[in-house]
């Protein structure tokens, strides 16, 4: 009886070092898939910050920035530490300031300079929680 114990018991504690050592192994993504995942959001986060570079570099945007006393040299370079919702945010609207002054009609440079006092505030807003 006992060498049977024995027998057994030896490929059972083999069996779950085995186990344990490949449960250890596994996970919910690839490597392939996070490297893909993490990718793909740096990618769209700096397509945004373009966005928003964009539209601070246009000069109907620095003429209503100097107008109203803004410093666009510090917003620019707050745009590369913006991240997240915040980062969204500015540049969805900075994407619309840059369809709109592409069209240059006088009713969307009335829209346009809202859109940008919209960005501006925006930015303040993030400068402001630093």
């Amino acid at each position: 009886m006992k060498t049977a114990r024995k027998l057994l018991v030896l490929p059972l504690v083999f069996l779950t070092i085995a186990v344990s050592a490949q449960a250890g192994q596994r996970h919910i993504l690839s490597p392939n898939q996070l490297t893909a995942a993490m990718t793909q959001k740096v990618t769209a986060e700096n397509a945004d910050r373009a966005s928003v570079h964009e539209a601070l570099g246009r000069s109907d945007v620095r003429h209503v920035a100097a107008t109203m006393g803004i410093d666009l040299d510090r917003l620019d370079a707050v745009v590369n530490t913006m991240q997240g919702a915040d980062l969204e945010q500015a540049a969805s609207t900075a994407r619309e300031v840059n369809q709109a002054l592409v069209g240059g009609s006088s009713v969307t440079l009335s829209t346009t300079t809202i859109i940008i006092i919209l960005l501006a505030i925006i930015l303040i807003v993030v400068i402001a929680k630093d």
